[in-house]
């Protein structure tokens, strides 16, 4: 983990300080309309969930020349805002999707093929990203949201590590790209890999990036696949919280080894305030003394939340920018995309 962390022992922290609630106000009544406007595309193209929507509709506000002056000027602070502030709180109500009871029904063998690829995918992935040159956090990021949960795991740990919020948009977009792809291409390899629909449910939960793309690629596979899948997928959720800690430690550590460090002079917490938030929210719904409409009700709340966020962070993606390392980032989401898909169905053979 230092070493995906070295550049940043060599420079102090550069993460913007987040202006007061009152100037945000332009940016996120953007992105309601853009969470708005997500949810219509939704309805209009149920394949196209509502996250996947929403980080397309930001790059897309972000570079329409009409909209394009505004994203940058009047409406950035409160779009940042929104990428980070509401991706926190969205972190925090996804623990309530989770209950550990239902996770280790699953048995330890899927939990240790679910270790394995989570470990592998992260592994391969940050190691090509180092070797492709690609700057910043990318790397650690992409790698992050390929073996966890797409963006959402990549507005955890860009939080833990204080990224440049171009490196999180750009992390984003191609997580975001390659798994809607997914939704298209792995039902057509069900059959030609001789998975039944237990197998590919569970083929899907341990390779699909967010927790939307993997309903919608699973459902294609009936009732049993799309039941497999959120469980097998909400077990790699469970490990968003030890990575993050990782990161933390990884951070204090290059802080302390430079001698550099925040303004104020605080270390970054072993464990944010945020993941303490969503494992309490695990432990919460894992006792069970919550009814079954508050639950409807956060969920509904952190997927409008989850989806004001990936509109923000879409509306940072610099399509330019991304051009001049296109050809790197892409090989990067290929090679990571090989590795999850290849790791997984290896996984899953071997555990049913």
């Amino acid at each position: 983990m230092a070493l995906t962390l070295r550049d940043r022992a060599v420079r102090p922290s550069r993460t913007r300080t987040l202006p007061p609630l009152g100037g945000d106000v332009p940016g996120l009544l953007l992105a309601a309309l853009g969470v708005a406007a997500a949810i219509a595309v939704h309805r209009a193209v149920p394949a196209v969930p509502k996250l996947t929507a929403a980080v397309l509709l930001g790059v897309a506000a972000a570079h329409l020349p009409g909209l394009r002056p505004v994203v940058r000027g009047v409406a950035r602070p409160g779009l940042s805002t929104a990428g980070k502030r509401l991706m926190r709180v969205g972190i925090v109500l996804l623990g309530l999707k989770l209950s550990l009871d239902d996770v280790l029904g699953l048995g330890w063998a899927t939990v240790a093929m679910v270790l394995a690829v989570v470990t592998a995918t992260f592994a391969g992935t940050l190691w090509l990203g180092r070797r492709l040159g690609l700057p910043g956090d990318q790397p650690l990021l992409v790698a992050t949201g390929y073996s966890i949960c797409g963006a959402s795991a990549i507005g955890a740990v860009s939080q833990a590590a204080g990224s440049e919020e171009e490196d999180v948009a750009a992390s984003v977009a191609l997580v975001t790209l390659c798994g809607t792809l997914a939704i298209a291409v792995l039902p057509l390899l069900q059959h030609p890999l001789g998975l039944d629909a237990s197998g590919f449910g569970r083929w899907v939960g341990a390779s699909v990036h967010d927790v939307g793309q993997v309903v919608a690629t699973a459902q294609t596979g009936g009732a049993g696949a799309l039941r497999e899948a959120v469980l097998v997928k909400l077990m790699r959720v469970v490990l968003l919280a030890p990575l993050v800690a990782g990161v933390a430690v990884a951070v204090r550590r290059s802080h302390r080894r430079a001698g550099t460090g925040p303004a104020t002079g605080k270390r970054p917490p072993l464990v944010p305030l945020f993941v303490a938030g969503f494992l309490a929210m695990i432990a919460l719904r894992t006792t069970g003394v919550l009814p079954e409409r508050t639950l409807t009700l956060a969920g509904d709340a952190q997927e409008l939340l989850l989806a004001a966020a990936l509109f923000g962070l879409g509306s940072a993606v610099h399509l330019p920018t991304m051009v001049r390392t296109g050809g790197r980032i892409a090989l990067l989401g290929l090679g990571s995309w090989v590795v999850v898909a290849g790791v997984s169905y290896v996984g899953v053979l071997a555990t049913t």
